[in-house]
């Protein structure tokens, strides 16, 4: 066993957040923060943020061993679920009405991305914390569909301004597809996935949104899936998600470094 943690994290190995949401413990980020609260050990010992774990290391979470992940990953959750208004988007199991709960799934999950409480729809949960990160990271542009409905008629200069992306958030929002479904209904098809995206910018247009419903996220369908009700996601679609996933290389946050100098850029 590796006796010397500090040079661990230079050697060949697993960095430790990502052996950690391989093993379906927790996502990435998750699992950098147990590593920052010293909840994670390695043979005994309090690693650093980017130690490396070596195949014969004992890696434990609160005292309780951690496995390593199936290469195959043979082992993983990945479902989708229609959820309903109401229920809030965490694994915390001291939120009423959490996610995890709302489920009641036998095996731990979390959830992929997150929907507001008063919105509804489609979203995917795994007990695979590697390719939550995949997912999320922007620049892949996954497509995400939704139908809303709002306070008043819809202008031909709301579709024009909500295409085209209006400013929000310190940043620009990408350029999207809307399309009128009816007077107060558009669908909305979107590659990014800020904080309350669409509800902010129809506030910004001076839009309020009375009913917003995930649709589909990139290859998968909400369908015929009944509100509350959830479904393994097929073999067929984990390998489109997975070849969609292939070639991710940014991190997050350099994607928001650049979406923020375009910000600036737009408004000097």
């Amino acid at each position: 066993m590796t006796d010397n943690l500090a040079s661990n994290s230079s050697t060949a190995g697993k960095r430790l957040n990502k052996y950690i949401s391989e093993s379906g413990f927790c996502s990435r980020r998750g699992a950098d923060k147990l590593i920052e609260t010293n909840r994670v050990t390695i043979n005994g010992k309090l690693p650093e943020l980017g130690t490396k774990v070596q195949p014969d290391d004992e890696v434990k979470v609160d005292g309780k061993l951690i496995s390593a992940s199936a290469k195959n990953k043979s082992d993983r959750i990945y479902i989708a679920y229609n959820k309903p208004i109401g229920i809030t988007c965490t694994s915390e199991a001291h939120v009423r009405g959490n996610i995890i709960d709302a489920i009641g799934h036998k095996e731990r999950i979390f959830p992929i991305g997150r929907l507001d409480k008063p919105s509804e729809g489609l979203i995917f949960l795994t007990s695979d914390g590697d390719i939550v990160n995949k997912i999320l990271r922007a620049e892949n542009a996954h497509d995400k569909e939704y139908i809303v409905t709002v306070d008043k008629p819809i202008s031909e200069r709301f579709v024009e301004r909500m295409s085209r992306g209006v400013p929000i958030l310190g940043t620009i929002t990408k350029p999207c597809i809307v399309r009128v479904k009816s007077r107060f209904v558009f669908s909305i098809i979107l590659t990014q996935g800020l904080n309350r995206q669409i509800r902010r910018m129809c506030e910004y247009l001076d839009y309020e949104v009375k009913a917003l419903k995930r649709e589909r996220i990139m290859n998968v369908k909400l369908g015929n899936l009944k509100s509350g009700q959830w479904r393994d996601l097929t073999p067929a679609e984990m390998d489109e998600i997975n070849q969609a996933v292939s070639g991710s290389r940014k991190t997050a946050t350099e994607t928001v470094v650049k979406a923020k100098k375009t910000y600036s850029d737009l408004i000097k």
